[in-house]
Parts: C-alpha cells; structure tokens; sequence
C-alpha cells in the first residue's frame, strides 16, 4: 500500500512539473468542457430558481394557503361553512366570455375574473392608476359596474379609461388598468386579456347559467391553530367525497409551470448534454494528441524504469486538473445564470428569484463533466501506456493501431455506463432520456459506419488525372486518415441543429400554414339548449357554405380508475394531463366522425344499460387502461361510475371537436347542460369572419366565440419563444463541435507537416497542396452533411409525425443551410490549421524520422 501511494505521490509531483510548461495542446479540451458543463449547470440552475421561488412565494402567487376549486356549479352551504371554518375566505369565478362595444362594432375574447371585497389575501393587486382595486369594481349611479382591463384588451377594443363595454348583459365601465395580478399564474395559461369584475356584475351579466363553463374558487387564508394543507386534503376528501372539488396548497402554487419547467429543462439540459459529449471527442481528440507529442517523454520514462502504471497516472492526473479547471469555469458561468436571467424572466413570470447559488445544479453539472472527460479519456491513455522505449529514437511512429488493453477497455465501459445511469436517473421523464441515450450512440456507431463508408468509396474509387484530388482522395483513407475524427466531431452537433431546425420548421409550417386550413373556423361554447336552434339560424344566413358542428358538452373531474384514487396513482408523464383538472366530457349515441375504434364495440342507439364510456386509446395506453375497467367522474358534484366499451383514434391534430371520454347517452340523463360547436367555412374571408362573429355575440352575449386563427397566432408565439431557447442549446453543441473539429484538425497537423513536407520535397507547389487539402476537406464536409441531414430527418420525422402527430416534410432551406455550415466549416478551420503546415522548413521535420 505504501508502495502505491509513493508511486501515486510521485506521479502526481511529475504531473505538476510538466503542467508548468502551459497548457498548450489544452486549450480545446478546456473550452469542450468548460462549454459543456456551463450549458447543463446554466440549465439546471435557472431551472431550480424558479421552481424555488415559485414555492417560497407560494401563498403570494395562489394568494391563499389553501385553494379550493369547483367546476360548473358554486359550494353548497355545508361546503361553504366547512371550507370558512379554516379561516377568511376570498371567493373568486373564473370563465370565458366576449367583452363588446356598446354599439357592437367590435368584440375581443376575454379571461374574466369576478372577485369579493377581501381579494387578494395574500400579495398586492396594482393598477397603473395606482387606485385600490374593490373600490373601482363598485356600482355606479347610472347602474354599471366598474372594470379593471388587462392593457391589452383596450388596444384590441380602442378604448381608455372611462370608456363603456358590454359584458353578457352587464354593462361596465373601464375604471383602470392592470399592472400586475398576484395570484395569476396559479390560474394557468390564459390564450385572452383578464378582465376584473364583482360578483355583481358577473350575476348582472347572465353569463352563470347551467351547464356554463365558470371555475368557481374558495381561496383560504389559514387562521392559528388550523391543521397543515395537507390534512386538510385529506379531511376534505373523506368528508365530500362526492364533491368533487380540485384542493391545491401554496407550497403547489402553480404545478402545471413548475412541471413544465422541470420538463423543459430537462430537454435543454440533455441538448447540453449533447454538447458535453461532442465535447468528449474534442477531449479524446486533444489527449491523443497531447500524448502523441509526449511520445519522447513516455519513451525517457520507460528507458529510466518507470512502470506502465506511473506514465498512465502521470498523465492521467494531468487530464483530471485540467478537466477541473474547465469544469470550475463552467460551473462559475453556471451558477452566474439565474442572476443574468432574472431581468429577462421577471418579464414573463411574475417571481423575484433573489440571487443564490444552487449547489445541486451545479454538483450535477459537476459530475457530468469529470465523468465525461474519463468516459473520453481512458482509450488514448491506455494506447500512451503501449509507446515503446524505441520511441526515443523515432520522432515519427509506425507502431499498428489497436485497442489498449482490456482494463481501459473496462474502465470505460463501466464510466460510461456510470454516466448512463447519471442520465437517466436525473430525468424528469426516464423514457425520453433513455430514447435520448440510445440516440446517441446509435448515432457514434452510424457515424463510425459513415467514416468507414467513406473511406471504402475512396479507397475504391478510379484513378484521376488531377494529382491533387488524388492525393485528397489517399489521404482520406490512408492509416491515420483525419476522415473518422472529422466526421465525429462535426457529425452529431450538425445532425442535432439539423433536427431542432426541422421540428422548428414544421411546427411553424403546421401553425401558420396548414393548420388553419384544416382547423375549423369558429369554436362556439356555452351555447345553452334555448339557444341552439336560433344560433343554428344565425350561422346558416352568416356562412351558407359553413359546416356546423353541435355536441353536449359537460365538465368532470376523474377521480379514480378500477376504484382506486387517481391521486395516488404513479402516472407516466405524458397521461398526467388527462388527470389535471376538470376535463371536457360528452355523450354521443353514434361515433363521432372524426374518429374510429381501435378496440371494443360502439353501444346501441337505444342502449340502457350501465354507464360505458369511451376513452381515447392513446391515452388509455398512457394510464394502463382496457376495455372492461372503469373510470369513476365526478359531474356537477356528482360521482359516477362507468366501464370503458371500447377504445377510439382521436385526432388531436384536427383541432375539432375531440374528447378524452365520450359516455353513453343514458350516463347523463336529464343533466343540465349546455353545447359547444364549431364552424369550418374554409371559403369565408377575414371580413365575413369579423361579421360571423359580431352577429352570434350581438344576438347571444353569453355565447363565447373563439376564434381558432387568434388562438393559433398565440401558439406560434409562444413556439417561437420556446425555439429560441432551443436554438440557443443547439448552437452551444454546434459550437462545440467546432472546437471538436478545430481540435481534431490541430491534432493531425503533425502528421500533416511530415507529409506535407516530403511532398514538398519531391517537388509538389504550396498550391497544389492547398487544393487537395481543399479538395480533402469538401468531401469529408459534404459526407458530414450527407450523414446530418439523414439523421436529422429521420429524427425529426419521428417527433413530427409519431409524437406531435402532425405532417412531416423535409425543408429544402435546412439542406442547403446543412451543406453549406458543413462545408464552411471544414474547408474553412481545415485550411486555416493547414497554412501553417504548409510554411514548415523541410530539414528539422526530415530529421525527425
């Protein structure tokens, strides 16, 4: 033992002597990791910023300890005095509706929000006027109510303050405008401006009727003494089973966000991650290359008696300090981020993340670096410890190329298993991760396979008559070839951009282009069973050509599957959604249209059976749902139990009418309900649009109008925000492999300058050099490009099509963009490590070897 630790000690004390020389031969290494390390630290950090802040101002941003929601229809007494018992209580309603012009010339969709005199209990809401809000929401002398607008809706609608709208049959007077809303992202995305209004004036409106779509909210600020949130949950639940209410405490103010963001960060971290692994070529890159110059120092080592195991630990220790040093810089950048962001997020969330370091984060980011830099380090040390004494006497060598020995061979499996594991146990979805893990390395594999291609075609290829595409052609496949290093480096980082450019694109195409032509027109909700018949007539005079499509509509809550509680149900990721909240339900005696079976059988049109259900069979497959299991809802406070008859394809993508459950029409039997329908007028123009619209809200205010294109105008906005954070993570794995590709570049100049000087020697022109290194470089690029746009769009095809179900097509700007990066790249960084080559003097490379 102490005999190691000497041998160690002593490795380590060469190891530092030979550091004092610079790290020449290093700088692309430090910067592939320090780049790395940064993307996934910056990622993680600013991620755990918001989730932490979003749970330390818990109660400000639910403006309650505890919220109660119900859906549809408002607390009964003994609800109401169950839910006071634990302390003030501010009631808020939360619906859609249309806010209009006294004279009807125009109208916007709005979010509106009635609240009581106590609102909010927790944080402040602020005007622009700097007025109190309950005050400005009183009635007034002449009979209308006061309003308070988001700054948005008076551009949509051309008002000020002061100014008359009309909302249902209230009428209401634009009192201020807001400046910030405490508890609004606990109310989850809104697609319209918020609108503030009393209680009275929502009554007033006569947009509660039955089977109108109104959240209906108790939010409660704990007295001393009151039992913990989570108790309450429980007592709740086992006293009102049947109510069916949705109960949320401060400590998960805002759960949809905080997962979204865990979601979204995770799909950065792991396009950091790609980085850190290009980047772990450049690392592998750069020790080959740094050993290889350190051929004659392993070969005096090994002449003076020094074991195997002491070079490798000498140089082994080099590697580690170095990777430290770029993992500490990353980490510097990382824990900088969330301060550097907070300006720009505090536009889009409204949290005060204080400034703070996240050790976790960074740890993590940490622990990825070092395993990435061994994972990537250990092959080019065990081919050190193989460099024989003769070394000394040879500059230049001609040992055979083969795999170290089985030990490096282990260790980096078992690190690079290690690093797996980080992978996946890490992730917020498992699956995605390991789908990602296996991407990569069929991708190391696929381009080992292109290298190899590329080299067969060359090797095989026909003499040509120009001496300096032939030699191009030679050095492409000749031993110690740049072809495999160059395709690495460039490969996976291009065929990444190649596939986020794709989904980016098509997404885009889909929103703006072929969605809305697919997409109905018009959504109409809340239309109550009087008035169908006459909004029928309104939209067939509107839009004769239109196509009218009606369905009952209801909400419920899924309480349970089998008779087991959802709540305490481990479910997958992508079917959690189906269980958030209340969702649309319907019944239907046939099978609606736009959809077909995949399992079981439709009911009769006169069936009287036990409640069945429908259920949509992606879904069903994401919860572990089949034919013959049952779902318990709850329905205007109400619990119901039926067996799923049979599973059903539904087309999200369509973006008409389509439900996660559609029931038996016995199931709801004289429940009060109200209707939703769509208009699809593929020939109706914006004006004809605008006067559908003003006639169905001028005739029914309590009708809520959607329309689709507005809707998916805010999508595309949103998409956009979203691409380029993803651009961003795209291009630091570009740049990446540009240091790969620079490195692997520097590390074959050696080998470069003996050849490039005996060919010089025997006579060849620097030009007619300059052009077969070109012609070198364009092949290899083009290769790389090839093998990116393949695997992009293959990649990308997959997400488009299997996952967000949507048409996918190949972008012919992407290829030319691909090609063109490809080639710039490798002409341009070859090139330019070459002119240096190309300037050597022949007679001390010549006595090298």
């Amino acid at each position: 033992m102490s005999s190691l630790r000497s041998r160690l000690s002593l490795a380590f004390r060469l190891a530092l002597r030979e550091l004092r020389g610079g790290l020449s031969g290093f700088y692309i290494f430090l910067a592939c990791i320090a780049l790395g390390t940064a993307a996934i630290a910056a990622v993680n950090s600013v991620s755990r910023s918001i989730t932490d802040s979003i749970a330390s101002e818990g109660r400000t941003l639910l403006a309650a300890d505890v919220r109660f929601e119900l859906n549809n229809r408002e607390a009964t007494p003994q609800e109401l005095a169950y839910v006071q018992s634990f302390g003030d209580v501010a009631i808020s309603a939360g619906l859609r509706s249309m806010a209009r012009l006294p004279g009807g010339a125009d109208q916007a969709l709005v979010e509106v929000k009635a609240v009581d005199d106590i609102y909010p209990l927790y944080g402040t809401f602020e005007t622009n006027e700097g007025s109190a809000l309950w005050p400005l929401l009183a009635q007034q002398q002449d009979g209308r109510y006061g309003a308070v607008a988001a700054p948005l809706l008076l551009d949509r609608l051309g008002l000020k303050a002061g100014d008359e709208i009309l909302l249902g049959n209230a009428r209401l007077t634009i009192a201020a405008t807001v400046k910030s809303e405490p508890d609004a992202i606990s109310e989850g995305f809104g697609f319209a401006p918020r609108l503030i209004v009393s209680h009275e004036a929502l009554v007033a409106s006569g947009l509660m009727q039955t089977g109108s779509l109104v959240e209906h909210v108790y939010k409660v600020r704990l007295k001393a003494g009151s039992p913990p949130a989570a108790g309450i949950q429980q007592d709740a639940a086992q006293k009102f089973p049947d109510a069916g209410w949705s109960i949320r405490a401060s400590d998960r103010a805002a759960p949809a966000l905080s997962d979204n963001v865990t979601r979204f960060s995770q799909f950065l971290t792991l396009v950091g991650l790609t980085a850190l692994i290009v980047g772990g070529v450049g690392v592998a890159n750069a020790v080959r290359a740094f050993l290889d110059s350190k051929r004659t120092t392993i070969a005096t080592f090994k002449c003076l008696g020094a074991p195997a195991f002491v070079v490798v630990a000498i140089y082994l220790f080099q590697i580690l300090l170095i990777a430290l040093a770029g993992i500490g810089i990353g980490l510097v950048v990382g824990a900088l981020a969330p301060m550097a962001v907070a300006p720009f997020l505090a536009n889009f969330l409204p949290i005060s993340a204080a400034p703070a370091i996240y050790p976790g984060p960074l740890a993590l980011a940490a622990l990825f670096g070092l395993l990435t830099t061994l994972a990537f380090a250990i092959l080019p040390l065990g081919h050190a410890r193989e460099v024989p004494a003769t070394a000394l006497f040879r500059e230049q060598g001609f040992e055979p190329t083969r795999l170290p020995s089985w030990p490096y061979l282990l260790a980096t499996g078992v690190i690079l298993a290690a690093l797996a594991a980080l992978v996946i146990l890490t992730a917020f979805d498992r699956f995605v991760a390991a789908v990602f893990l296996a991407a990569v390395a069929f991708g190391f594999v696929l381009l080992r396979l292109v290298a190899g291609v590329v080299a067969a075609i060359a090797r095989r290829s026909p003499r040509v008559n120009s001496p300096a595409l032939r030699l191009a052609i030679g050095n492409i496949h000749r031993p110690g070839a740049l072809t495999s290093s160059v395709v690495l480096s460039l490969g996976l980082g291009l065929a990444l951009l190649v596939t986020l450019t794709l989904i980016d694109g098509n997404l885009r195409r889909e929103l703006t282009g072929n969605l809305p032509e697919r997409a109905p027109n018009f959504f109409f909700v809340d239309i109550q069973g009087s008035e169908v018949e006459g909004f029928r007539q309104i939209v067939s005079q509107q839009a004769p050509e239109g196509k009218v499509t009606e369905v009952p509509m209801l909400r419920g809550r899924i309480l349970a599957f089998n008779g087991q509680d959802v709540t305490k149900m481990d479910v997958p990721p992508n079917g959690r959604w189906v269980l958030r909240g209340d969702r649309g339900i319907t019944y239907s005696e046939a099978l609606p249209e736009n959809a077909k079976l995949t399992a079981g059988e439709w009911w009769a049109p006169d069936y009287a059976g036990e409640p069945l259900v429908s259920f949509s069979a992606e879904e069903a497959g994401e919860l572990g749902l089949k034919i013959g299991d049952t779902v318990t809802v709850n329905v205007l406070g109400r619990s119901l139990t039926a067996r799923i008859a049979n599973l059903r394809q539904v087309e999200w993508e369509s973006l008409s009418i389509n439900f996660v459950m559609v029931f038996s029409p016995n199931t709801f039997k004289g429940a009060p309900h109200a209707w939703l329908a769509t208009l699809t007028d593929a020939t109706a123009t914006p004006a004809q649009e605008a006067a559908i619209l003003k006639a169905v809200t001028n005739a029914y205010p309590t009708i809520t109008s959607v329309r689709v294109k507005d809707a998916l105008e805010i999508v595309d906005k949103l998409v956009g925000q979203l691409a380029t954070a993803i651009r961003a993570a795209a291009a630091v794995a570009l740049v990446a492999s540009v240091l790969v590709l620079a490195g692997a570049l520097a590390a074959g100049n050696r080998a470069r300058t003996h050849d490039a000087v005996i060919l010089k020697t025997l006579g060849a022109t620097r030009a007619m050099l300059i052009r077969a290194f070109s012609y070198e470089y364009m092949i290899l690029g083009l290769a790389t490009a090839v093998f990116a746009l393949f695997a992009g769009g293959v990649s990308a095809w997959y997400v488009v099509s299997r996952i967000m179900k949507l048409p996918s097509a190949f972008l012919a700007d992407v290829a030319v963009t691909t090609l063109v990066i490809a080639l710039v790249m490798t002409v341009g960084i070859g090139l330019a490590g070459t002119w240096r080559v190309l300037g050597q003097k022949a007679a001390p490379v010549l006595r090298e070897l």
